[in-house]
Protein backbone atom coordinates (compact mmCIF):
# COMPACT_ATOMS: atom_id res chain seq x y z
CA UNK A 1 0.00 0.00 0.00
CA UNK A 2 1.26 3.73 -0.94
CA UNK A 3 1.38 6.22 1.51
CA UNK A 4 1.56 9.30 0.02
CA UNK A 5 -2.14 10.13 1.92
CA UNK A 6 -1.41 8.35 4.72
CA UNK A 7 -2.09 11.37 7.84
CA UNK A 8 -4.96 12.71 5.69
CA UNK A 9 -8.69 12.43 5.97
CA UNK A 10 -11.22 11.98 2.93
CA UNK A 11 -14.93 12.58 3.06
CA UNK A 12 -16.71 10.88 -0.25
CA UNK A 13 -19.99 12.29 -0.16
CA UNK A 14 -22.25 8.90 -2.13
CA UNK A 15 -19.22 6.45 -1.10
CA UNK A 16 -21.45 3.27 -0.23
CA UNK A 17 -21.76 1.59 -4.31
CA UNK A 18 -20.38 2.05 -7.75
CA UNK A 19 -17.61 5.04 -8.45
CA UNK A 20 -18.18 6.07 -4.91
CA UNK A 21 -17.19 3.11 -3.27
CA UNK A 22 -14.14 2.93 -5.79
CA UNK A 23 -12.86 6.26 -4.87
CA UNK A 24 -13.19 5.61 -1.01
CA UNK A 25 -10.80 1.98 -1.87
CA UNK A 26 -8.51 3.69 -3.53
CA UNK A 27 -7.70 6.94 -0.95
CA UNK A 28 -7.68 3.74 1.44
CA UNK A 29 -4.78 2.11 -0.91
CA UNK A 30 -3.24 5.41 -0.32
CA UNK A 31 -3.05 5.86 3.20
CA UNK A 32 -6.24 7.99 3.48
CA UNK A 33 -8.18 7.63 6.56
CA UNK A 34 -11.41 8.01 5.20
CA UNK A 35 -15.63 8.82 5.50
CA UNK A 36 -18.27 7.80 3.48
CA UNK A 37 -21.65 9.50 2.74
CA UNK A 38 -25.14 7.74 2.32
CA UNK A 39 -28.51 7.68 2.06
CA UNK A 40 -30.52 4.33 2.02
CA UNK A 41 -28.33 1.58 2.05
CA UNK A 42 -26.76 1.20 5.73
CA UNK A 43 -25.53 -2.55 5.11
CA UNK A 44 -23.50 -1.42 2.00
CA UNK A 45 -21.83 1.48 3.57
CA UNK A 46 -20.95 -0.56 6.22
CA UNK A 47 -19.40 -2.99 4.45
CA UNK A 48 -17.52 -0.22 2.92
CA UNK A 49 -15.91 0.25 5.91
CA UNK A 50 -15.39 -2.80 6.83
CA UNK A 51 -12.99 -3.05 3.26
CA UNK A 52 -11.62 -0.07 3.96
CA UNK A 53 -10.64 -1.06 7.98
CA UNK A 54 -9.05 -4.23 6.55
CA UNK A 55 -6.72 -1.57 4.79
CA UNK A 56 -5.38 -0.39 8.20
CA UNK A 57 -6.93 2.89 7.50
CA UNK A 58 -9.78 4.12 10.07
CA UNK A 59 -13.09 4.41 8.14
CA UNK A 60 -16.41 5.62 8.98
CA UNK A 61 -20.04 5.85 7.41
CA UNK A 62 -22.53 8.52 7.70
CA UNK A 63 -26.02 8.79 6.58
CA UNK A 64 -26.97 11.67 5.20
CA UNK A 65 -29.11 13.24 2.41
CA UNK A 66 -27.36 15.61 -0.12
CA UNK A 67 -30.82 16.52 -0.89
CA UNK A 68 -31.78 17.74 2.20
CA UNK A 69 -29.04 21.08 2.25
CA UNK A 70 -29.37 21.02 5.73
CA UNK A 71 -27.79 17.60 5.91
CA UNK A 72 -24.37 19.24 4.69
CA UNK A 73 -23.32 20.34 7.86
CA UNK A 74 -23.83 18.13 10.59
CA UNK A 75 -22.26 15.73 8.15
CA UNK A 76 -18.74 17.58 8.02
CA UNK A 77 -20.01 18.34 11.74
CA UNK A 78 -19.65 13.77 12.17
CA UNK A 79 -16.50 13.55 9.99
CA UNK A 80 -14.56 16.39 12.43
CA UNK A 81 -15.66 14.86 15.54
CA UNK A 82 -14.57 11.14 14.63
CA UNK A 83 -11.17 12.28 12.85
CA UNK A 84 -10.39 15.44 14.22
CA UNK A 85 -10.06 17.42 10.52
CA UNK A 86 -10.67 17.33 6.68
CA UNK A 87 -8.05 17.36 3.84
CA UNK A 88 -10.00 15.69 1.03
CA UNK A 89 -13.67 16.49 0.20
CA UNK A 90 -15.01 14.28 -2.99
CA UNK A 91 -18.40 15.39 -4.11
CA UNK A 92 -19.56 11.73 -5.93
CA UNK A 93 -23.49 11.78 -4.36
CA UNK A 94 -25.50 12.56 -7.28
CA UNK A 95 -28.35 10.99 -9.28
CA UNK A 96 -29.12 10.55 -13.22
CA UNK A 97 -32.95 11.02 -14.27
CA UNK A 98 -32.73 11.22 -17.92
CA UNK A 99 -34.92 9.82 -20.92
CA UNK A 100 -37.33 12.30 -21.73
CA UNK A 101 -37.00 15.71 -23.69
CA UNK A 102 -37.83 18.78 -22.15
CA UNK A 103 -41.27 18.93 -24.17
CA UNK A 104 -42.34 15.22 -23.39
CA UNK A 105 -45.63 16.06 -21.77
CA UNK A 106 -44.90 12.88 -19.39
CA UNK A 107 -41.47 14.43 -18.13
CA UNK A 108 -41.85 13.40 -14.11
CA UNK A 109 -40.96 17.33 -12.90
CA UNK A 110 -40.39 16.33 -9.63
CA UNK A 111 -37.86 14.11 -10.35
CA UNK A 112 -35.64 16.13 -12.46
CA UNK A 113 -36.22 19.33 -9.94
CA UNK A 114 -34.79 16.69 -7.25
CA UNK A 115 -31.66 16.23 -9.57
CA UNK A 116 -30.86 19.34 -9.58
CA UNK A 117 -31.04 19.13 -5.08
CA UNK A 118 -29.09 16.87 -5.13
CA UNK A 119 -26.50 17.29 -8.08
CA UNK A 120 -26.45 20.97 -7.50
CA UNK A 121 -27.47 22.56 -4.43
CA UNK A 122 -26.41 19.20 -2.04
CA UNK A 123 -22.83 19.52 -3.56
CA UNK A 124 -22.63 23.48 -3.05
CA UNK A 125 -24.14 22.97 0.55
CA UNK A 126 -21.59 20.33 1.00
CA UNK A 127 -18.97 22.79 -0.24
CA UNK A 128 -19.80 25.37 1.80
CA UNK A 129 -19.47 23.43 5.27
CA UNK A 130 -16.81 21.56 4.28
CA UNK A 131 -14.62 24.60 3.07
CA UNK A 132 -14.94 26.22 6.71
CA UNK A 133 -13.19 22.90 8.70
CA UNK A 134 -10.65 21.60 5.54
CA UNK A 135 -7.17 22.22 5.84
CA UNK A 136 -5.34 24.52 4.51
CA UNK A 137 -3.36 23.02 1.40
CA UNK A 138 -6.46 20.78 0.99
CA UNK A 139 -8.51 19.05 -1.52
CA UNK A 140 -11.64 19.33 -3.37
CA UNK A 141 -12.69 17.23 -5.91
CA UNK A 142 -16.02 17.23 -8.02
CA UNK A 143 -17.14 13.98 -10.06
CA UNK A 144 -18.93 15.87 -12.96
CA UNK A 145 -20.15 13.97 -16.44
CA UNK A 146 -18.69 13.85 -20.04
CA UNK A 147 -22.39 15.30 -20.60
CA UNK A 148 -21.14 18.11 -19.04
CA UNK A 149 -19.18 19.52 -21.89
CA UNK A 150 -21.10 17.82 -24.76
CA UNK A 151 -24.61 16.28 -25.42
CA UNK A 152 -24.75 13.62 -27.77
CA UNK A 153 -27.80 12.54 -27.76
CA UNK A 154 -31.44 13.73 -26.62
CA UNK A 155 -32.98 13.39 -23.07
CA UNK A 156 -30.06 14.36 -21.07
CA UNK A 157 -31.08 18.21 -21.30
CA UNK A 158 -31.76 18.48 -17.16
CA UNK A 159 -28.60 15.76 -16.41
CA UNK A 160 -26.11 17.51 -18.65
CA UNK A 161 -27.16 21.30 -17.15
CA UNK A 162 -26.25 19.67 -13.64
CA UNK A 163 -22.95 18.43 -14.27
CA UNK A 164 -21.71 22.04 -16.45
CA UNK A 165 -23.06 23.73 -13.49
CA UNK A 166 -20.95 22.14 -11.16
CA UNK A 167 -17.55 22.52 -13.54
CA UNK A 168 -18.57 26.32 -13.19
CA UNK A 169 -18.85 26.31 -9.38
CA UNK A 170 -16.22 24.76 -9.03
CA UNK A 171 -13.82 27.10 -11.22
CA UNK A 172 -14.87 29.93 -8.41
CA UNK A 173 -15.10 27.86 -5.70
CA UNK A 174 -11.12 27.78 -6.82
CA UNK A 175 -10.69 31.58 -6.89
CA UNK A 176 -12.37 31.64 -3.40
CA UNK A 177 -10.15 28.73 -2.02
CA UNK A 178 -7.14 29.29 -3.63
CA UNK A 179 -5.43 32.01 -0.93
CA UNK A 180 -5.76 28.89 1.17
CA UNK A 181 -3.37 26.71 -1.55
CA UNK A 182 -6.47 24.20 -1.62
CA UNK A 183 -7.11 22.71 -4.99
CA UNK A 184 -10.69 22.80 -6.42
CA UNK A 185 -10.57 20.51 -9.60
CA UNK A 186 -13.57 18.56 -11.72
CA UNK A 187 -13.40 14.92 -13.19
CA UNK A 188 -15.53 14.27 -15.81
CA UNK A 189 -15.84 10.37 -16.12
CA UNK A 190 -17.36 9.30 -19.86
CA UNK A 191 -19.49 5.82 -19.61
CA UNK A 192 -19.10 3.62 -16.73
CA UNK A 193 -21.11 0.79 -15.88
CA UNK A 194 -22.20 1.62 -12.30
CA UNK A 195 -25.37 0.44 -10.60
CA UNK A 196 -27.12 4.28 -11.46
CA UNK A 197 -26.29 3.61 -15.17
CA UNK A 198 -25.59 -0.14 -15.69
CA UNK A 199 -28.38 0.39 -18.68
CA UNK A 200 -27.32 3.36 -20.10
CA UNK A 201 -23.66 1.57 -20.58
CA UNK A 202 -25.27 -1.85 -21.71
CA UNK A 203 -27.53 -0.08 -24.62
CA UNK A 204 -25.17 2.55 -26.24
CA UNK A 205 -27.16 4.88 -28.62
CA UNK A 206 -26.19 3.74 -32.83
CA UNK A 207 -22.70 5.11 -33.21
CA UNK A 208 -21.73 6.07 -29.68
CA UNK A 209 -18.71 3.64 -29.02
CA UNK A 210 -17.26 4.57 -32.25
CA UNK A 211 -17.37 8.32 -31.35
CA UNK A 212 -14.51 6.93 -28.61
CA UNK A 213 -10.88 7.11 -29.67
CA UNK A 214 -10.62 4.17 -27.18
CA UNK A 215 -13.55 2.09 -27.98
CA UNK A 216 -14.53 0.34 -24.57
CA UNK A 217 -16.23 2.22 -21.22
CA UNK A 218 -14.56 3.08 -18.81
CA UNK A 219 -13.40 1.36 -15.56
CA UNK A 220 -14.69 2.79 -12.00
CA UNK A 221 -10.73 1.91 -11.31
CA UNK A 222 -9.81 4.12 -13.89
CA UNK A 223 -11.64 6.80 -12.94
CA UNK A 224 -10.62 6.66 -8.90
CA UNK A 225 -7.44 6.56 -9.93
CA UNK A 226 -7.50 10.23 -11.44
CA UNK A 227 -9.05 11.21 -8.19
CA UNK A 228 -6.76 10.09 -6.03
CA UNK A 229 -3.68 11.36 -8.44
CA UNK A 230 -6.00 14.68 -7.91
CA UNK A 231 -6.16 14.11 -4.00
CA UNK A 232 -2.17 13.83 -3.69
CA UNK A 233 1.03 15.34 -3.10
CA UNK A 234 1.81 15.57 -6.54
CA UNK A 235 -1.67 17.86 -7.94
CA UNK A 236 -0.68 20.68 -5.38
CA UNK A 237 -0.69 23.09 -8.70
CA UNK A 238 -3.32 21.89 -10.81
CA UNK A 239 -6.20 24.04 -9.76
CA UNK A 240 -9.49 24.56 -11.35
CA UNK A 241 -9.00 21.99 -13.77
CA UNK A 242 -11.44 19.27 -15.56
CA UNK A 243 -10.31 16.19 -16.35
CA UNK A 244 -12.02 13.82 -19.12
CA UNK A 245 -11.90 10.27 -18.18
CA UNK A 246 -13.61 9.69 -21.72
CA UNK A 247 -11.52 7.54 -23.67
CA UNK A 248 -11.14 10.42 -26.64
CA UNK A 249 -15.00 11.05 -26.72
CA UNK A 250 -14.40 15.02 -25.57
CA UNK A 251 -11.97 15.30 -28.39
Amino acid sequence: MSTKLKGQVALVTGGSRGLGAAIAEALADQGADVAISYVASAEKAEAVVEKLKAKGVRALAVRSDQADTAAAGPLVDAVMAHFGKLDILVNNAAIAVQGRTVDDPELETEAYDRQWQVNVLGAVATTRAASRKLTDGGRIIFIGSGLGSKVPFAGVADYSGTKAAIAGYARGVQRDLGPRNITVNVVQPGIMRTDMNAAVADQLPPGLMEAHAIQRIATVEEVAAAVTFLAGPDAGYIAAGVLDISGGFLA
